[in-house]
Formats: C-alpha cells, structure tokens, sequence
C-alpha cells in the first residue's frame, strides 16, 4: 500500500485494511511478516498454505 500526500496522517487505517485483507485470506495464506512502513509504502508477506493443512482445516 502506497501513502501519497496527507495520506500518512492515517497509516493506523491502512494497516487495519491490510489485517482485514490478511484475515480474509487465513484460509489459503499465513502471515509471515506482519504490516510495517518503509518509508511512504506499508507491507506485509503472505505465504500460501501447503496443501496439508488445506486438508487438515
């Protein structure tokens, strides 16, 4: 996610988007590193789920 202008007043609303995107997608992908800023640009890695726990759930 990419924060132009005065959009960095409200980093606090784009990291919740990110953990409701993050949330949304708990069934296919884990977090492996959760949302932080560099610089004007906030992000966070997901990883797929194998296809063992798929199973599993």
């Amino acid at each position: 996610m990419i924060f132009k202008g005065r959009e960095l007043a409200y980093t606090e609303q784009g990291e919740d988007l990110i953990k409701r995107f993050v949330e949304n997608l708990n069934d296919i992908a884990k977090l492996e590193v959760p949302p932080k800023m560099e610089g004007r640009s906030m992000s966070a890695i997901l990883v797929p789920l194998s296809k063992k726990n798929k199973k599993q759930k």
